[in-house]
C-alpha cells in the first residue's frame, strides 16, 4: 500500500516512523511542512523537516523529540557569552545540518535535493520531500502584532495570544518535485498528528489538490495537546479544542479520522468515518501500533 504522509512537528515525525516500520521504504513518501523555516545565524533552519529526518534516522533526541541524541551545547553557549541571539537553541550536531544545508542552496541546490542527500547519507530510506523547494512563511497574527512563527514559538514561548494566521508566498508555490506524483500514485493519504493551523495547512494549501482518500489522525486528546501549542490556538480562535474540532476544521477533505479511546463519546458527532483507538505514542512500539491500526482502517474504507 502506497502511503504519503503530510507531516509537521514531533507528533508528525512520531506517526511517520511508525508508518516506516510498517511499510516498505519504497511505498512511504513524507511531505514536510516548510512554513516554519527561517534564517537565523545566517544559517537557513528546517525544523520540522529536521525532526521528522532525524526521527526516520534514528538521530532525533528522544527526550524532546526535536534535536540530536548526545548532542553537545558549545557553539550555542559561546554565542550566548558573546551576546549573539541564543534563544533558538542549536546543538553542534544540529548546526552541522544547517550550515551544510545553507552552504549548498547558496550555490544553487534545491531544498529537495538537499533533503534527498542528508537522507542518503542518515540511511533513511523512505522518500521525505519539503511541501515546496520556493518560500513559504507563517505568519501568526497575535495580540501583540503579527510574529513569524519561531519568534512566536520559541522566541515568545507561545504567550502572546492568537487572533489568525497568513502565509506568505503560499500563492505562487508549487509542491516540491516529486510531491504531485507520489501523492497521485499512493492508495491514501495520511495526515499525522500535527498541528492543523500551522504545520498541516501550510502544505495543503501548497498541495492544493487531493485526489485519492485522506484519513487523519487527531494531535488533541481529551481536549489537550501531547506537546505543542494547537490547543491553545483553538481557544484562542474561540473554539472549544477537541478531536471534533480538528475533524471540522479538515472537513469534507477527510474520509475517515482517527482519534483516541478518552474521546469515543464524540465519535458520533464526526462526519467522516472515524476509528477510535490509543493514540499516545509514548515509544517506537507504539508508533508502530499507531500506524497499524490507521493502515488498516484505511484498506476497511
Amino acid at each position: 500500500m502506497k502511503i504519503v504522509a503530510l507531516a509537521g512537528g514531533v507528533g508528525g515525525a512520531k506517526l511517520a516512523h511508525g508508518l516506516a516500520q510498517i511499510l516498505p521504504p519504497e511505498d512511504l513518501t513524507v511531505i514536510v511542512n516548510t512554513g516554519d523555516d527561517f534564517e537565523h545565524l545566517g544559517m537557513y533552519i528546517c525544523p520540522d523537516l529536521d525532526t521528522v529526518c532525524y526521527t526516520l534516522a534514528g538521530l532525533a533526541n528522544p527526550e524532546t523529540g526535536w534535536g540530536r541524541v548526545n548532542e553537545t551545547w558549545n557553539t550555542i553557549a559561546n554565542i550566548e557569552k558573546l551576546g549573539g541571539p541564543a534563544w533558538f537553541r542549536l546543538g553542534d550536531q544540529d548546526i552541522a545540518t544547517h550550515l551544510e544545508r545553507t552552504r549548498r542552496m547558496k550555490e544553487g541546490q534545491s531544498l529537495s535535493q538537499t533533503t534527498k542527500d542528508f537522507c542518503g547519507a542518515w540511511g533513511i530510506k523512505q522518500t521525505v520531500l519539503p511541501m515546496s523547494d520556493s518560500p513559504v512563511r507563517t505568519i501568526v497574527d497575535t495580540d501583540e502584532g503579527e510574529l513569524a512563527f519561531q519568534e512566536y514559538f520559541v522566541h515568545r514561548h507561545c504567550e502572546p495570544r492568537v487572533k489568525g494566521f497568513r502565509f506568505d508566498g503560499v500563492q505562487v508555490a508549487e509542491s516540491a518535485i516529486g510531491a504531485r506524483e507520489a501523492i497521485d500514485s499512493a492508495q491514501a493519504i495520511v495526515i499525522c498528528p500535527s498541528n492543523p493551523w500551522v504545520s498541516v495547512d501550510p502544505i495543503l494549501r501548497v498541495i492544493k489538490k487531493i485526489n485519492k482518500p485522506v484519513v487523519a489522525v487527531s494531535p488533541i486528546i481529551g481536549g489537550q495537546t501531547v506537546k505543542g501549542p494547537a490547543a491553545k490556538m483553538y481557544s484562542e480562535l474561540g473554539i472549544e479544542p477537541s478531536a471534533l474540532a480538528v475533524a471540522e476544521h479538515y472537513g469534507n477533505l477527510l474520509n475517515g479520522f482517527v482519534l483516541d479511546n478518552v474521546d469515543k463519546n464524540l465519535s458520533d458527532k464526526i462526519e467522516a468515518r472515524t476509528l477510535v483507538t490509543n493514540t499516545l505514542m509514548n515509544n517506537f512500539s507504539d508508533r508502530a501500533r499507531l500506524a497499524t491500526d490507521v493502515l488498516n482502517f484505511i484498506r476497511s474504507l
